[in-house]
């Protein structure tokens, strides 16, 4: 199990419908059990993504939109079993190795 710390990464962090986003740093906590941390490479605004922003869909703000992503594992918290740190996204899904 990989770093079982908290790290900080930047993201693009959206405070409230129809204004752009900040690029923040954030702090994000290791994996608690059955959760995976994974390094975001790429990541893509979705439809539902995009109706937060344009205020047609109610959440609880700030929020870091994007859960359309690949990439790697981080690390993983107790009890998963069916990845490992280091592994690509693409990789995980399909038990490539």
């Amino acid at each position: 199990r990989a770093n079982q710390s908290v790290i900080k990464c930047k993201a693009a962090v959206a405070w409230e419908p129809k204004k752009p986003f900040s690029i923040e740093e954030v702090e994000v906590a290791p994996p608690k059990a059955h959760e995976v941390r994974i390094k975001i490479l790429a990541t893509g605004i979705c439809r539902s993504d995009d109706h937060v922003m344009s205020g047609a869909l109610t959440v609880a703000f700030p929020i870091i939109l994007g859960h359309e992503a690949a990439g790697i594992v981080e690390s993983v918290g107790e009890g998963v079993t069916c990845v490992k740190p280091g592994i690509r996204k693409h990789q995980a899904l399909t038990n490539d190795k």
